[in-house]
């Protein structure tokens, strides 16, 4: 790569890291990001490595601060979804499934934006509810790494604190990207000469995870809150447009 898709790709990673860190809606930039020098399949495979680094970050900086009960209802659902995923990699434009993607999270944002009083009423985990985000979240993430948002719709009405939800989120997603490996190695995505790249991008991407519990630790939930919100509105709004 030149010094502009170094550059491309250092922010990118520093955005994974930030999500790991507990901002977890800014890491969705990351592949498109990487896109603008690149395939989104190779960005793809360069990335995981580096959301893989930032999930070990992620994990120990949560390790008492997650919640067993929901993840236990999204896990298994999330499986079944990077299996789907795997399954019909050869069938599904990226564009479509982006494009669904971001139709769902921009409803749901919209929704808690305009009626903050019925987007407040506090869920319980569903084992019903949590399998089927979890499948489309699993999906999602096997494409295109864009998991968070169908992630988001689920967890956000459960009413977790900051520190928990973020936990909960960083344990979910590094499931999932564990999960990957062995896929996306059998479809070449892991060569030797992505895994190079991946190896550079680290350092950033765990800068980013410190940054991110740094600004996290600082934050009210209601600015938390409000913060992933509107986060989510941008990055469906931004799934549409490159969907169409």
């Amino acid at each position: 790569m030149d010094i502009w898709g170094w550059a491309l790709a250092w922010v990118a990673a520093f955005a994974i890291g930030l999500a790991k860190g507990g901002l977890s809606m800014v890491g969705v930039i990351a592949v498109p990001l990487m896109a603008l020098v690149m395939s989104p399949v190779q960005a793809a495979g360069i990335l995981l490595p580096v959301y893989i680094v930032s999930d070990i970050g992620g994990l120990i900086a949560f390790r008492r601060d997650f919640d067993r009960r929901v993840l236990a209802t999204l896990l298994p659902g999330a499986v079944a979804g990077i299996g789907l995923g795997w399954a019909t990699a050869h069938l599904v434009e990226e564009r479509q499934v982006g494009l669904i993607v971001g139709v769902i999270g921009l409803a749901f944002a919209l929704n808690a934006i305009l009626r903050p009083r019925a987007s407040a009423v506090q869920r319980a985990p569903s084992l019903g509810r949590g399998s089927f985000w979890g499948v489309l979240s699993g999906y999602t993430s096997f494409v295109s790494h864009s998991g968070a948002p169908p992630y988001q719709v689920y967890a956000q009405p459960l009413g977790m604190a900051p520190m928990t939800f973020a936990g909960t989120t960083t344990v979910f997603f590094a499931v999932c990207n564990a999960v990957k490996l062995v896929p996306y190695a059998m479809l070449g995505q892991l060569s030797a000469h992505n895994l190079g790249i991946a190896a550079v991008l680290m350092v950033p991407g765990l800068i980013g995870v410190a940054c991110g519990v740094w600004v996290l630790r600082r934050m009210s939930p209601v600015v938390f809150y409000r913060f992933i919100t509107w986060a989510l509105v941008l990055v469906s709004v931004r799934l549409i447009w490159s969907a169409l």
